[in-house]
């Protein structure tokens, strides 16, 4: 693999991740360190309060908004899987992204992209049926999708020449077979080992799995969960090594 050039890579976030007075993640200390930010649109987390704060801090800060659509589960925050057709699958992202773009038209910024959120994002990527609908709706908005290269994320994307952006996860482990290892509670992560993981991927376009296992990995933005304890710290750890 080769070297990949620092500026040609976004960091996002996600965001808008609370209810009422309930607020999870430092959206407002983020917002400062990002390029764009994956905005949840009611499903999973985000009410219509925490869109509009989101959306406007957004403006604010000159930061991307994508939507960030997730399982209708607010009690498992969107982390726990369900049966769903493909046709469900394309209404409930069409649903929440028409939610947060009504908000985005409001302070006249574009939507950037789609991200499926959590157990949504896993389960498209090992389903190209399921993956289907998400693209379906990126397509009729015009935006890229987000997501893990090698996967059903990107194989139905360009099959209906919907642009797709690959992420590298810095606050995640990896399996030997190169999927992400979700846990229900966020935890803290190193920022000195996320800097290092960025700055591997970059140079020689690999990662280490959880077990020592050298994964080739592609990608376009790095993700910095908001909600992890020390996710400012992590994010500006990464911006270090995409700034050097």
């Amino acid at each position: 693999m080769t070297a990949q050039r620092r500026d040609d890579i976004s960091l996002n976030s996600d965001m808008g991740e609370a209810f009422g007075l309930h607020t999870f993640g430092n959206d407002s200390a983020l917002m400062e360190i990002i390029d764009v930010a994956n905005v949840a649109c009611g499903f999973h987390s985000g009410d219509p309060g925490a869109m509009e704060a989101t959306v406007a801090l957004a403006r604010e800060k000159n930061v991307g908004v994508g939507a960030h659509p997730g399982l209708p589960d607010l009690v498992g925050f969107g982390r726990r899987e369900m049966k769903l057709t493909p046709q469900e699958v394309e209404d409930l992202i069409r649903y929440q992204v028409g939610a947060l773009s009504a908000f985005l038209r409001k302070h006249d910024l574009p939507l950037t992209h789609i991200k499926p959120h959590g157990s949504l994002y896993g389960m498209l990527a090992r389903d190209e049926e399921l993956m289907a609908g998400a693209v379906a709706v990126a397509s009729d908005f015009g935006v890229p999708v987000f997501g893990i290269a090698g996967t059903a994320h990107q194989t139905v994307a360009e099959r209906a020449g919907v642009p797709f952006v690959s992420e590298l996860y810095v606050d995640l482990d990896y399996n030997p077979q190169g999927g992400l290892i979700i846990l229900r509670q966020p935890h803290a992560t190193d920022p000195a080992a996320a800097a290092e993981r960025a700055r591997r991927a970059i140079e020689t376009g690999t990662i280490l799995a959880n077990d020592g296992t050298e994964l080739p990995i592609e990608f376009g933005s790095i993700c910095v969960h908001s909600d992890t304890p020390n996710a400012v710290e992590v994010a500006t750890a990464v911006r270090g090594v995409l700034a050097s």
